[in-house]
This record gives C-alpha cells, structure tokens and sequence, in this order.
C-alpha cells in the first residue's frame, strides 16, 4: 500500500473552486485539479482494507486500492491502466458520479472518506496529458455487426467493450451529436463538452461508427437493423419525465427541466435552439424536485440571472448524518449541497403543489404549495405517506417552473412498440439482469432503458455486462471482463 500511517496523518483535502460569484460569469468547470504533492497525500490516506468495501460499493467494480496505490507511487500509466480495465469513462464518473464507492470506504466510518472520485478524475486526466490515452483499433474483426440504439453512457460504454471485442459497431443517436445525458442533459460547469467529444473522436477512431439524427423507427427503418445486424442493444434510457398534472399545467412558463437544459446546452456548444427559448433571465424561478436534475436547474437559472431561485420537495429535509437506518457501507440519503446550491437558492422541504396559477393571457404567475406532514416507519425510516397540514397553503409569485421530478419509462412510441420487445411493470424494456436479452433473442437492453432511472456509474456497468453477453450471444464465449471477477492482475 502506498503509506502505512496515511489515513491518520493526512486529512481529507478537496481541491479549490472558483468563488460563486465569478463562475456564474460562464458555463465552464470550475473545480482545480489538486497539486501532485496533496494528490500523493489524499491517495496515500487508502488504508488498503483486507476487504475493500469501496470496490463493492462501486457499480462497476473498480479496483480501487491498487490505483491509489499506484497514485501515491507516481506511476500513472498503471494508475490508468488499473482505473480502465473496469471504467471505459473515468473522466465521466469523475466528474458526475455521487461516489457510492466513498460511502462504502472504511474509513469513513469515524472520519472523512478517502477521495475516490477526485483521484479517479486525476488519473484520466494526467494520463491524457501525458498520451497514455490512444485509439486502440482491434487487430481481428470477427466479421459480426451489432446496432447500438442511443448514445448516452450505456450505449457508449457497450459500444466501446463490443468494438473492443472485434465486432463492427454502429451507434444510431436521434439527436445531431453523441453523448445523450452527458451531452444535454448535464451543464458544462460540471461536465464540459470537450471532454465528451474528446472521447467520442477516439472511439471514432477506434473504428466505431456514429450516425446522428437517426431516429430508429421513424427515420431508420427497424427492418434494415434486424436484416443488417447480427444482434441490437437498446440503450436509449428513460426519457419519459416525472409530470404534475394539476389546474394550471398548461400555463406558459411551465416546463420540463429536461428542456430547459438540453436548451441550454444547445447554446453553450453553439447549435440552434429549434423550440420556443426557455429562459430565465430576470423571472422568479421556482424547481419542482430535490435532485441533481433540480440542482443543474439552480445553477443554470443563476447563470441566466435570474431574479431569485427556490427549490421545492415534497419529502422531508434529509439528516445531515448517517442514522440507525443508514448503516455503513450502505448509501446513505443524506443532505446534499451542490455547488449550485451554494451559488444561492432558497430550499424547502415536505412541500406539494396544488396549482398553477395563470394571468389572463394563459402567463404563469404563482404557483400555489401547501406544507405536508410525513409518516414514517419507525423500523426503516422510510417515508409511508403524508397529509397535508391544514392553514399553511402559500401562494408564491413566479415566471418560470421547472419540473425536475425525474422519469418514468422509456419512449415506447416507435421504437419499442414496433419492434415488440416486452416491457416489465414499471414500463421498462423487459431483460433480466443475467444475459441482458429481451423476448427477442437477438436484442439486449441496457442503462435507465432496462433497469429505469438511476446513476451514470450504473448505465455504464450495464452497458459493459450487456456488451459481454452479446459478444456469448454471437460467438459462444466471451473475453470481456465481468464486474464480478478482477480485471486486472
């Protein structure tokens, strides 16, 4: 291990950000990357547990305590060659990822956790900069096409291992650029897009092929993938968002979050906004939703200058520590303040909405929320169901609402209900966990399209198992590494 005595000589350190009121002048990250000196420092603080909880903690299995190892070491082409054999993307989860690994670190059960995330994204970085990271075409094509539906983290991390495993891949992405969620869906100032197009352009030349603005089942004809190609993974991920069907909904000012970022996206890497602009610049802005979606929100909405920001959740305002019904090392539900959070936003919590209140011209004006009590399970902490607390209806004035309460399914308009795989009870594509394969045997499913909304870490770890199941599928073996053996020795 890299030092002994590391985890109780060195505190954990976070690297600098730009001060609120300058990074609200761009959409750029933010965040410095630490000095190699605090970097060896924060890498040595890995205690090297007989049994890493970190790596069972992390969807994708990454071997943690030999690349920190390797960090504390300087040796940074084994530090990247240890991060890459399970992680296609470590700049990605670097960035993004709420580092279920940290909460699995032993460590932190009486101090602060050792600093994956940070040095996972320290790792990828150095190792571009000093052209470890190159195209890496494969010496024998097995002469197999596989289609790969949808360019976000799944599609992209399946596309990568299938390629790598010699099959001719071709990724169909519906919007004009690859990336999906890591495209429009997350802002810059947390993921920029050079660092998604950075990747895309090597796995071009690595010989996948991407088609943009192709649409499978409308524009793409579902007969030409199943005449064409050998196997179809479906990967285009919950799309369907959360809504709030009250008085009012059809208000103007009342919008998706989804389209509000993917908007401002579309700005910021210079394409044309095609739909009316969702601004919100100088308007009372309130974000229905206490996720990292209603977060990006806040940030974005304070960029736009907007003239205050409020953040509502209907659930009851998370402990700041963990609880007898959190124990370690599972994830904990705790209070989280964002970056954006920080560049200011008024927050509450056990708040509902009962209606969108509009001016004559159909403008939005207020919205109208009453405080709502919870009953919990005094077993599990868990929420049961709430009442809504009489006399504490509130009107409050605003311009714009942003519904950031997450999603329910996929699209099933065209391609699903024309290629008639099966949906589960939630209205996900139907494929079980052990093969990936659908009621069709030549089409897999994986990411939020498959398993419902969850964490980039997860679509990537799905991405990569439905990749080594199709390779068993078309050539009766596979040699790609499963999540649950060590991928690297």
């Amino acid at each position: 291990m890299g030092k002994v005595t590391g985890f109780f000589e060195y505190e954990r350190v976070s690297p600098s950000k730009q001060a609120p009121q300058e990074r609200l002048k761009h959409y750029n990250e933010f965040v410095s990357l630490l000095p190699s000196d605090e970097l060896n420092k924060q890498s040595g603080r890995c205690m090297d547990c007989g049994v890493p909880f970190c790596q069972s903690g992390c969807p994708l299995g990454n071997v943690i305590p030999e690349f920190n190892d390797a960090v504390y070491q300087g040796k940074w082409l084994q530090a990247a060659e240890i991060l890459l054999s399970t992680n296609n993307f470590p700049e990605f989860t670097g960035r993004i990822c709420p580092a279920p690994c940290e909460s699995a670190c032993v460590l932190g059960i009486n101090k602060s956790p050792v600093s994956i995330e940070e040095i996972e994204k320290h790792i990828i970085e150095i190792a571009f900069e000093k052209g470890y990271i190159k195209a890496n075409e494969p010496l024998i094509r097995t002469g197999k096409r596989v289609a790969v539906v949808g360019s976000g983290p799944a599609g992209l991390a399946a596309a990568a291992q299938l390629n790598k495993a010699g099959h001719e891949v071709v990724v169909f992405e519906r919007d004009d650029v690859a990336g999906g969620l890591l495209r429009y869906g997350i802002p810059d100032f947390k993921l920029q897009k050079d660092v998604v197009e950075r990747r895309i352009k090597l796995m071009e030349e690595e010989g996948i092929t991407f088609q943009y603005n192709a649409n499978v089942g409308e524009n793409v004809e579902i007969s030409t993938l199943l005449r064409e190609y050998q196997a179809i993974v479906l990967a285009g991920g919950s799309t369907i968002p959360r809504d709030l069907k009250l008085p009012g909904r059809e208000a103007k000012g009342v919008h998706f979050a989804m389209d509000f970022l993917k908007q401002q996206n579309k700005r910021v890497g210079g394409r044309k906004v095609e739909a009316e602009e969702i601004l919100a610049t100088g308007k009372d802005v309130i974000v229905i939703g206490g996720g990292d979606t209603g977060s990006d929100c806040i940030g974005t909405s304070n960029r736009h200058g907007a003239k205050s920001v409020t953040q509502f959740e209907i659930m009851p305002m998370p402990p700041q520590l963990r609880s007898e019904h959190m124990p370690w090392p599972s994830y904990p539900m705790l209070l989280k303040i964002t970056t954006s959070h920080e560049e200011g936003a008024q927050r509450a919590w056990s708040v509902n909405t009962k209606e969108f209140i509009k001016d004559e011209q159909g403008n939005l004006k207020a919205l109208k929320v009453v405080d709502v009590e919870w009953d919990i399970d005094l077993n599990t902490g868990r929420p049961l169901g709430f009442k809504e607390v009489p006399g504490t209806e509130k009107e409050y004035p605003c311009e714009l609402v942003l519904l950031a309460m997450g999603f329910l399914h996929p699209q099933k308009e065209g391609l699903i209900e024309k290629l008639g795989v099966e949906l589960d009870e939630r209205g996900n594509v139907k494929a079980l966990e052990g093969n990936y394969q659908t009621n069709i045997p030549k089409i897999f499913a994986a990411g939020d399209m498959r398993r419902g909304q969850s964490l980039v870490v997860w679509a990537i770890s799905e991405g990569r198992e439905t990749a080594r199941k199709v390779d068993e599928y078309l050539m009766g073996f596979s040699k790609l590494p499963s999540k649950d053996a060590v991928a690297y020795a």
